[in-house]
């Protein structure tokens, strides 16, 4: 079989490269660039828990070295602190009223310590507010990283990947599909003929591929604007991450009163301003005028000593490709999607697409053959999820940029308008949280042994410690991307024995007969416990993490018709089947 020619040399790309590689399929990156990346510290992106584990997971690098974990977060309003969290473990505390601009010291709270400390840690935290108590959620510091150091860590991987090839200098101007195949044409210095099994383009909000494919983008242009600096400097809250709304001080030049600040390592910080509506020139003076008054705000008047290092201005757009797949070509990142408004993070979607197409793409591409059903339900997943964050985010505009009016003056608005920008920023509620695949056509019938877990099917799946087929402990996570199902028995006290002592024992031979049976590769793990699941509880888990479905006890027949259906239907199951055994 031809590799996969994926275009575009951007983060989705290299890590669809990536995951590609961990299932044995060959690819070619085409980059129209050099190989490297400008080093840009304005350019940063924000990863939640579950795509800075898919990252290190195909890297083997730890990204906190490159990055930065927030040590906590707060949002004010005025001179109000609204909400305070913080990821060191101790909970968190706020308080309804606290007065001066940058607030004061609430229990739980990072005051104090080095951006170095807590913010470094895997810690989680609890949100509470003015208004008391959240949802007693847990979760984990996003990091922030710049997106040149990110990509820089998945091209290092790459470079000692034997099945990713990149080439520079190539920019494609072609592309032919038939029954067998893509064929496509670069031009360049490198220019040339290229052939490939399928098509992906990660090249981004201009998608060459996009176009080639005649698939219109539609959606809204310049649905937030952006003044961004980069700079090194001391905040009155180290490591912490804020966000300050109706700033109490005076603006210059255009300005909406709404500020972030987020730190990066070694005191450098990232802040955005949020400009109005419209084309206003952002010119050098005015931002370093916008610097040095809110910088001086949030210090008592006085504007510490800073460094400037980069600066730029950031347009977040509101797009939608009409159709994900043509053929055998496909769309991912943002040249399938753009969002970003209200705090959210594109990127995170981009590497969830990578994620959900490249399992897909294997089991394809080691049959030799299309699997329709199984290849169509990366569109139909994925496009409904970011299909959903964007409504959610539409919806919330009007409410949250309106201006004022009569809304100001509702009783809790304004923390209702706070937790919409929390959830954003930190990767929660409709407008964070990682998607469920509730309506995916890969769901199997309902089975009578199902049995209710805390996660729904088509959700990502917890990430519990496992006990793997070779006896060590491991997270759940990663025994994920390898193109292989996992089926994980929920066997209180087995975690205080190696393996080797009870995978004779009880229902473990029954269980691992019927794994052996399924009609894709699959490995059997063993859970001590997982949220909402009784003893005897079997998980069925898709390669990229998602619950297919949770049965009550051993079930040979109702776990293999949910595998079949996974693989896309009974037909292509079988074909499966046969060419597993044909390559055993």
């Amino acid at each position: 079989m031809d590799p996969v020619i994926i275009v575009g040399a951007g983060p989705v790309g290299l890590t669809l490269a990536l995951a590609l590689a961990r299932q044995e399929v060959p690819s070619v990156v085409l980059d129209e660039g050099p190989g490297k990346d400008e080093l840009r510290l304005a350019r940063s992106v924000v990863l939640r828990e579950d795509t800075v584990a898919l990252v290190e997971r195909l890297t083997g690098l730890p990204l906190d070295d490159a990055g930065f974990r927030w040590a906590g977060w707060r949002s004010m309003r005025r001179k109000q602190v609204m909400r305070e969290i913080t990821f060191d473990g101790q909970g968190s505390g706020g308080a309804e009223g606290t007065n001066g601009a940058a607030g004061s010291r609430g229990a739980g709270t990072a005051w104090g310590e080095g951006p170095r400390g807590a913010a470094a840690a895997r810690a989680t935290g609890v949100s509470r507010g003015a208004e008391g108590p959240a949802d007693g959620e847990e979760f984990t510091a996003p990091l922030h990283i710049a997106q040149h150091a990110l990509t820089g860590a998945l091209r290092e991987a790459i470079i000692h990947e034997r099945l990713v090839k990149v080439a520079v200098h190539s920019r494609l101007d072609s592309v032919e599909q038939d029954t067998s195949g893509i064929t496509a044409h670069t031009r360049g210095p490198n220019g040339t003929w290229w052939r490939g099994s399928y098509l992906v383009g990660c090249d981004g909000p201009r998608s060459t591929v996009r176009k080639l494919q005649d698939i219109r983008f539609p959606g809204r242009t310049a649905v937030e604007r952006h003044a961004v600096a980069a700079l090194r400097t001391e905040l009155p809250w180290p490591g912490e991450a804020l966000l300050h709304r109706m700033t109490p001080w005076r603006t210059s030049g255009p300005s909406t009163g709404e500020v972030s600040a987020r730190p990066l390592a070694e005191d450098v910080w990232r802040l955005d301003w949020l400009l109005p509506p419209g084309k206003d020139l952002v010119t050098p003076d005015l931002l370093v005028a916008r610097i040095r008054e809110t910088l001086g705000g949030w210090s008592g008047g006085t504007t510490p000593a800073y460094e400037l290092l980069d600066t730029g201005v950031h347009t977040v757009h509101h797009r939608l490709a009409r159709r994900w797949r043509a053929g055998r070509v496909f769309l991912a990142g943002d040249a399938a999607h753009l969002l970003g408004a209200l705090g959210t993070q594109g990127l995170d979607e981009g590497l969830r697409d990578a994620d959900n197409l490249a399992w897909k793409l294997g089991l394809a591409w080691h049959h030799g053959r299309p699997h329709k059903t199984l290849l169509d339900s990366y569109q139909a997943e994925r496009r409904a999820v970011v299909a959903a964050r964007l409504r959610a985010a539409d919806q919330a505009l009007p409410l949250l940029r309106s201006g004022g009016g009569l809304r100001a003056y509702v009783p809790g608005s304004a923390r209702g308008h706070d937790a919409l920008l929390t959830d954003g920023h930190l990767g929660r509620g409709p407008l964070g949280a990682p998607g469920a695949y509730a309506d995916s056509p890969l769901t199997p019938p309902p089975a009578e042994s199902h049995a209710p877990v805390d996660t729904e099917p088509g959700a990502p799946v917890v990430d519990v410690r496992v006990t793997a087929e070779d006896g060590s402990f491991v997270p759940l996570r990663e025994r994920l991307g390898r193109g292989v199902l996992l089926v994980v028995l929920i066997a209180p006290g087995t975690g205080v024995w190696e393996r080797k002592h009870w995978v004779t024992a009880g229902v473990m031979p029954r269980l691992a007969a019927a794994v052996t049976a399924l009609p894709h590769p699959a490995e059997l793990l063993v859970a001590e416990s997982y949220p909402g699941a009784a003893a005897h509880t079997v998980l069925l888990v898709r390669p990229d993490g998602h619950l297919v479905t949770a049965l009550g006890g051993v079930r040979p027949a109702d776990l293999y018709e949910a595998a079949e259906a996974t693989l896309g239907g009974p037909a292509e199951a079988e074909a499966t089947a046969e060419a597993t055994a044909g390559r055993r």
